[in-house]
C-alpha cells in the first residue's frame, strides 16, 4: 500500500487505484477473475519483527534509523514457525479463491531469492525463500497465486546515498531509468521463475503502467489488478462497478500489528464481501499476518474462520456469480449465477433468531410456476427439536416481483445465536 502521505495526497492515492494502462487484461483472463470472490492478502515484510507499519517509517527517518533498519532488521527476521502449507490450508478451508503475497514492499525488501539485491529474505537469519514456499503450497491445492510488487524502493535510494522520500523524481521509475531497469529485472525473475497468476503493482501511475506492460509482454494471460482494473482501498466506492478488487484489512494495518489493534467484526467482513460481489467486484482481505514468528495471531484467525464458516454455508452466492439487475434493495443485496437461472438475495437485516419468520420482498424478480426458494445451507425440512414445525419458505408473486416468508433453521453456534446474514436462493428465474 502507498507510503504515508499528507492529507492533500489523498486524491493522488485514489488516482493510483484506477486503470492507467493502454492495454488491458484479456477477456478470457478477466472472465476467469470475475469468478473469484475472495482473496487472502498475506502482507509481510522485514519490519514485521516489531509488528510495525509496513515500510512507512523509513520516510523522514534519520540516517541512524535507516542504517539500523536496513542492516539490523534482516538479522532479526527469523520466523521459525512459518508454514506455507498451513496458510494454504486455511485459505482452502475458509473459502478464499486466491492468495496474494508480498513479493516486494516499498522498503525494497524482497521475499524471494533475487539476484538483484542483498536486501532479501535469503539474506536474513531465516535464510529461506518465502515466495517459493508459498507458491509450492498454494499450487498443491490448486489455489491461484498473486504477487504484490512495489516499484518504490527505499533501499535502492538509501544505498545510493539519496534521501528516502517519495517527493523527488529519483523515487519514481518514470524519471529514473536505473530504478525502472531494476524493477524490470525483478519482475522478470518473479514471472519467469514463479509464474504468478495475478499481479498487483502498487506505485506511481506512469511507471506502474510501464511495468504492467512489461509484465504482460512476459505473460499475456497474467491477471493484473492494480494497474489493470480499479482497486479501491479501505473504502466502499459505490461509484465503482465490477470488475474491481477492493483492498481491506481485518484490523487497522496491512501487515501484523503487535497489540492494540481494532478488528472489524465477522459480520462487517461479510458485509464488505457481499457489497463487492453485488457490484461485480472481488474482496482482497489483508488478514494481519503472518507475525514475527510466522504465525497468524489468534484474534485474526478467529475473524478468518468466522468468515470461512459463512462462506462454507453461503459461498455459492459469492463464487462464480455476477451482479443481478439490482445490487441492493433495502436490506437485501443480490448476485446471480453466471447463466442467470438463479438469483441470490443476501439478507443484511438484523440477525434472525432460530425458527423466527421474516418476510422480504424483491422487486423486478419473476419466477416460473415451478420455481424453488431455499435458504442456503438448509434443507427446509426440519427444525431441530421441533418435529411439528414446517420451515419451508413460502413465496408468492406481487405486482412488482415476489415476496418470501422464510426462517433460519440451521444451528451454527451452540448458543443458537448467529449474527450473520442469511441467503435466499431463487431457482427458476424468468429470463428478462
Amino acid at each position: 500500500m502507498a507510503l504515508n502521505q499528507p492529507a492533500h495526497a489523498h486524491d493522488q492515492d485514489r488516482a493510483s487505484q484506477e486503470v492507467y494502462t493502454q492495454r488491458a487484461n484479456t477477456p478470457e483472463t478477466l472472465a476467469w477473475y470475475q469468478d473469484l470472490a475472495l482473496g487472502m492478502y498475506l502482507y509481510w515484510t522485514v519490519d514485521a519483527v516489531f509488528g510495525m507499519v509496513n515500510a512507512h517509517s523509513v520516510v523522514g527517518a534519520s540516517p541512524t534509523y535507516l542504517d539500523r533498519y536496513f542492516r539490523q532488521l534482516p538479522l532479526w527476521f527469523n520466523p521459525q514457525q512459518f508454514d506455507a502449507a498451513w496458510y494454504a490450508r486455511l485459505a482452502a478451508t475458509c473459502g478464499f479463491d486466491y492468495v496474494t503475497v508480498t513479493a516486494k514492499n516499498h522498503n525494497g525488501f524482497c521475499m524471494w531469492d533475487t539476484a538483484t539485491t542483498d536486501f532479501k529474505v535469503t539474506n536474513t537469519a531465516y535464510g529461506r525463500d518465502i515466495l517459493h514456499q508459498y507458491t509450492q503450497a498454494l499450487r498443491a491445492r490448486d489455489i491461484p497465486v498473486g504477487f504484490y510488487f512495489s516499484p518504490d524502493d527505499a533501499w535502492f535510494q538509501w544505498r545510493r546515498g539519496r534521501e528516502v522520500t517519495r517527493s523527488r523524481d529519483y523515487c519514481n521509475p518514470e524519471f529514473n531509468p536505473e530504478l525502472l531497469a531494476y524493477d524490470q529485472r525483478q519482475l522478470e525473475e518473479l514471472i519467469t521463475v514463479y509464474d504468478p497468476d495475478i499481479l498487483c503493482v502498487d506505485g506511481y501511475q506512469a511507471a506502474t503502467a510501464s511495468l504492467v506492460e512489461f509484465a504482460w509482454d512476459l505473460k499475456p494471460e497474467l491477471m493484473v489488478t492494480r494497474g489493470g482494473i480499479t482497486t479501491p482501498e479501505q473504502e466502499a466506492r459505490q461509484d465503482v462497478q465490477g470488475p474491481f478488487e477492493s483492498h481491506y484489512t481485518i484490523g487497522r494495518q496491512w501487515q501484523y500489528r503487535a497489540g492494540n489493534d481494532r478488528n472489524k467484526t465477522g459480520r462487517e467482513l461479510i458485509e464488505l464481501l457481499v457489497d463487492c460481489r453485488s457490484r461485480g467486484g472481488t474482496l482482497l482481505l489483508a488478514i494481519g499476518g503472518p507475525d514475527a514468528d510466522g504465525v497468524l495471531p489468534r484474534d485474526k484467525d478467529d475473524r478468518v474462520r468466522e468468515l470461512g464458516l459463512w462462506m462454507f454455508v453461503n459461498g455459492e452466492a459469492m463464487q462464480a456469480t455476477r451482479p443481478w439487475l439490482h445490487s441492493r434493495q433495502g436490506d437485501l443485496a443480490f448476485t446471480q449465477s453466471r447463466d442467470g437461472t438463479a438469483v441470490y438475495a443476501i439478507d443484511l437485516g438484523p440477525p434472525l433468531p432460530l425458527g423466527i419468520w421474516r418476510t422480504v420482498a424483491v422487486d423486478g424478480l419473476h419466477l416460473q410456476a415451478d420455481a424453488r426458494v431455499d435458504v442456503l445451507g438448509a434443507s427446509g425440512l426440519t427444525l431441530e427439536y421441533r418435529p411439528d414445525f414446517d420451515p419451508r419458505p413460502r413465496w408468492f408473486a406481487t405486482p412488482t416481483g415476489v415476496a418470501v416468508t422464510y426462517c433460519r433453521t440451521q444451528r451454527l453456534y451452540n448458543d443458537l445465536r448467529w449474527p450473520n446474514p442469511v441467503t435466499l436462493k431463487f431457482d427458476g428465474v424468468v429470463a428478462g
